[in-house]
């Protein structure tokens, strides 16, 4: 079932890109950065096939998926602030998180959020989902921006490179990140279940 949803999704990824060519590449990434599962396990590996193929170049692939990067993470950012933070201020209780808790993710994006999101960029699922709670937390803007782009830039640039490497094999990446995809799942199932466990019970 889950392969038959990604069926349609891989080919409208391939179609934009073939149409688009570069900005279809940096709106395919703006998407996927913007709190939309859009894989770019298949964006990058794609992209970087048609470097193969000498259609584009292995370098401006990879700008153009860290700029898309940017794009949505700055409209998720945007999503946070205005949205999420009103919505967890006054609703927060009733779904566990409290001003206490806000005031927590305040102070580690504050101290920590550049390395946040900057190793963030490098994860899957993960980083489609990181700019939010920065939002969220009022991270300081000018730095979110600019770790949101030097941590995508390697992440493009590697799955471009492996799709250029692969060639016409180049959708033999996914399976490999459908296991990471899980054990982060995985994890971030049971940082939940904690979260839940520890508020619950105080």
């Amino acid at each position: 079932m889950f392969e038959s949803i990604l069926e349609p999704v891989g080919k409208w990824i391939i179609w934009i890109i073939s149409s688009g060519g570069y900005l279809g590449i940096v709106l395919a990434m703006g998407i996927e950065s913007a709190c939309i599962p859009l894989p770019s396990e298949v964006i990058m590996p794609f992209s970087g096939y048609l470097a193969f193929t000498g259609r584009f170049n292995l370098f401006l692939v990879s700008v153009a998926g860290a700029f898309g990067c940017v794009v949505g993470s700055v409209a998720a950012y945007g999503a946070g602030i205005w949205g999420g933070r009103a919505f967890i201020l006054r609703y927060g209780k009733y779904v566990l998180i409290s001003h206490k808790d806000l005031s927590t993710a305040e102070r580690f994006f504050e101290k920590h959020g550049d390395w946040a999101i900057f190793i963030s960029r490098l994860l899957p699922i993960i980083r489609t989902f990181i700019s939010l709670p920065a939002g969220i937390a009022k991270m300081n803007f000018p730095k979110f921006v600019l770790y949101t782009f030097l941590g995508s830039l390697p992440w493009c640039f590697v799955l471009a490179y492996i799709g250029k490497v692969l060639g016409e094999n180049w959708m033999a990446i996914k399976s490999y990140f459908r296991h990471a995809d899980i054990v982060i799942v995985i994890i971030i199932i049971f940082g939940i279940g904690y979260f839940v466990y520890r508020h619950v019970r105080g």
